[in-house]
């Protein structure tokens, strides 16, 4: 029981396997590449972490086919709690969760949002990648061109497709695994450290793909706006292009500024 203990301390030491149990409590039976979405870090470090909250017994594993989905196991919290926890006054624990409830409200209110959408292409990984990374393709669907290499480390820039070379955003590329995982910092071309991070994450289920993008550190709640109406256009171009051969008949963001600038009018 000691050595199990042991084991469960150890693991609930480490604030990334405990933000990977936070994303199992709110939803279970996550593969490892969804997992994987929004933690700036490689998948064999996410597995690391895995194996020892698998060793301290805190989750489970079931394979789907090839992949292997993840559980949260709440039985050893438990028994922290039932041993140290319950023999306390429970009014006084009560009390001082208020005051740690009241604390963390206050340091919310601090955090830069965070936003994730999901969508399913029918495509092949490759296929998506491409439209993530080519050029040209990136001009079709998101109206500027993504340029890069794509190696850690490197700039890319977000030039508009007249020519001019102007870059309206930008970042650092900062992991790539070909066709599965792509992240970058995500801003004004000099926004430096003030950047926020895109992660996407392709995953294949037979004939299609689930694309899930990952934007934290949104710099503020006008930014969150932008990249709520934004990412979902972008995204319903580019699963259009892919799907049909061709983009939308209208730019979809266009839609959103028009219907914008309506309920300003109508203010």
């Amino acid at each position: 029981m000691a050595g199990d203990m042991d084991k469960v301390f150890k693991a609930l030491a480490d604030p990334t396997r405990r933000r990977l149990l936070d994303s199992l409590r709110g939803e279970g039976g996550q593969t490892l590449g969804r997992l994987c979405a929004g933690l700036a870090m490689t998948r064999q470090t996410v597995t690391q972490h895995l194996a020892v909250l698998h060793e301290a017994n805190l989750i489970s594993s079931v394979r789907h086919g090839r992949e292997k989905w993840h559980y949260l196991n709440p039985v050893p919290i438990d028994e922290v709690r039932q041993r140290w926890i319950a023999p306390f006054e429970q009014p006084r624990l009560r009390a001082l969760d208020t005051i740690r409830q009241h604390a963390e409200e206050a340091h919310m209110t601090t955090t830069k949002p965070d936003f994730v959408y999901v969508t399913y292409i029918h495509a092949t990984p490759d296929q998506v990648w491409q439209a993530l990374t080519d050029a040209e393709l990136t001009g079709a669907y998101w109206g500027h061109h993504n340029v890069s290499d794509w190696q850690p480390g490197s700039r890319w820039a977000h030039q508009r497709t007249d020519g001019s070379g102007i870059a309206d955003a930008g970042g650092v590329v900062l992991e790539t695994a070909p066709p599965h995982r792509l992240v970058m910092t995500f801003g004004d071309p000099d926004a430096g450290a003030d950047a926020s991070t895109v992660t996407f994450t392709i995953e294949a289920h037979q004939e299609i793909v689930r694309l899930t993008v990952t934007h934290v550190d949104i710099p503020s709640a006008e930014d969150l706006e932008a990249a709520s109406a934004g990412w979902p256009a972008v995204l319903a171009n580019l699963k259009s292009l892919l799907e049909t051969g061709h983009v939308l008949p209208q730019a979809p963001w266009e839609m959103h500024t028009a219907l914008r600038a309506g309920r300003q009018t109508g203010r």
